[in-house]
């Protein structure tokens, strides 16, 4: 009987010690994600560093390259022009860090609308994925500081809105926090790269991910998981069920 007890102790707290991890191995629950992380065979083009462990599917990443009818959401990132290349693979970035990333768990929040139940926000972004973005793409063209809503959708596709007129990102962006934290809103938070806390990056050419780290200081952080107190509540928390159980069983 007591072998019986230990084991059901155990398997308490080790469920409670998995789901405490949880949160750092998360999907959104959207349109295009996966229900959990997993490995690819292979993530088309930007998306490749994510093929590992993955909340995208190599279809996904596929269409998330594209533009226009057809592409992710049938979003045109050539409104004002073709974009030039190296402004627009940032833009790949972006979209392969939201479709892809394990690793957002900690500013999930709930947006019922129609392409998903949840978004994340305010998640930390290094000023300097920033200010790369910024720097390719201030010569390009758009007409639109908000690229989340506004756009005009008579069309199979997102065009200007009547009266918008096409100029330079920087008309729109004054520096490269604005773009980051404006384009999406509250996607992003932009952090110093020479930050006490630590920041996300939208896209890595490294085999280990380095948001994995950042996402576990900022549970952490946040008592979401990992730290001491929040043992400290997975052992209680396993002490009681056993307790209870013990109680109905004796």
């Amino acid at each position: 009987m007591y072998v019986k007890v230990l084991l059901f102790f155990f398997s308490v707290f080790n469920a409670a010690v998995l789901a405490d991890e949880e949160v750092l191995n998360m999907c959104l629950d959207a349109k295009y994600h996966k229900s959990e992380p997993g490995p690819e065979n292979g993530l088309f083009a930007e998306c490749s560093p994510w093929k590992d462990r993955s909340c995208c599917t190599n279809e996904t990443a596929y269409w998330s390259h594209q533009s226009g009818p057809g592409a992710l959401y049938d979003f045109n990132y050539n409104h004002c022009g073709t974009l030039s290349e190296k402004c627009r693979r940032h833009f790949n970035h972006n979209n392969c860090f939201y479709e892809c990333s394990p690793n957002v768990g900690a500013w999930i929040v709930e947006e019922p609308i129609s392409h998903r139940n949840e978004r994340f926000k305010n998640v930390p972004i290094c000023e300097s994925s920033c200010t790369a973005w910024y720097d390719d793409c201030q010569n390009d063209l758009t007409c639109k500081d908000n690229w989340a809503v506004g756009w005009d959708w008579t069309s199979e596709t997102n065009e200007c809105p009547q009266g918008a007129e096409c100029k330079s990102f920087t008309n729109f962006f004054h520096n490269a926090t604005h773009l980051c934290e404006s384009i999406f809103p509250e996607d992003y938070q932009v952090v110093s790269d020479d930050s006490e806390d630590p920041c996300m990056v939208l896209w890595f050419d490294t085999d280990n991910n380095p948001n994995d780290d950042v996402a576990r200081y900022y549970a952490k952080k946040m008592g979401l998981c990992c730290g001491a107190s929040h043992n400290q509540f997975v052992a209680t928390f396993a002490f009681l069920t056993l307790f209870a159980w013990m109680y109905n069983v004796f």
